[in-house]
């Protein structure tokens, strides 16, 4: 006999309508361009949980490094856990 197990999983976007199925059995979390963010690369929650996800701007000073305004991505859930996705400034070489 052969059992079949669903691996889907139901991703939601509080920010915008987006909606996603995965298929991964292994712990993941599911990302998408969030037109409710400005397009940033932001987590989707799964189907059901309510969440606020937020953009935090950079505080700190930039001076001339090549890095965006938004340093991260958090996510709030309804029981008190939270998540953070680090945009990390990128290295810059020159060749001359």
């Amino acid at each position: 006999m052969t059992v079949l197990l669903d691996n889907s999983r139901y991703w939601e976007c509080p920010n915008c309508k987006q909606t996603a199925v995965t298929r991964e059995a292994r712990p993941h979390s599911q990302f998408h361009h969030c037109p409710g963010l400005g397009g940033l690369y932001a987590p989707m929650v799964p189907a059901g949980t309510r969440a606020k996800v937020t953009a935090v701007e950079r505080e700190d000073y930039i001076g001339a490094e090549h890095v965006g305004r938004t340093m991260a991505v958090k996510t709030e859930r309804s029981d008190g856990s939270n998540d953070l996705a680090v945009f990390a400034p990128t290295a810059v070489a020159r060749v001359s």
